[in-house]
């Protein structure tokens, strides 16, 4: 994993009290991909990890907080979400 991932790995978990590690990572990679590939289908050149990751961290931080809840209106999500060891 990239340490701009790793990094917003641990700012979800200092912010979401509810998300394991793995989680949390699967949340970031999930945000990761949905920026870029979004940029890319707008016709955007490729602007970096360190734009993506500006951007991913953003989310996080105004939106992190109630990201465990997103499960609850998107169960189709779950098996990439489903709840597991917080200390794992």
């Amino acid at each position: 994993m990239n340490d701009y991932q790793e990094r917003l790995t641990k700012r979800l978990l200092d912010i979401n009290d509810h998300v394991s590690y793995q989680q949390a990572l699967t949340w970031v990679e999930l945000l990761w991909e949905d920026f870029e590939a979004t940029y890319a289908k707008a016709g955007y050149k490729y602007a970096g990890e360190e734009m993506t990751s500006r951007v991913v961290l953003q989310w996080i931080d105004n939106h992190g907080k109630s990201l465990h809840e997103f499960l609850a209106n998107n169960p189709k999500y779950e098996h990439l979400l489903k709840q597991q060891d917080k200390f794992h």
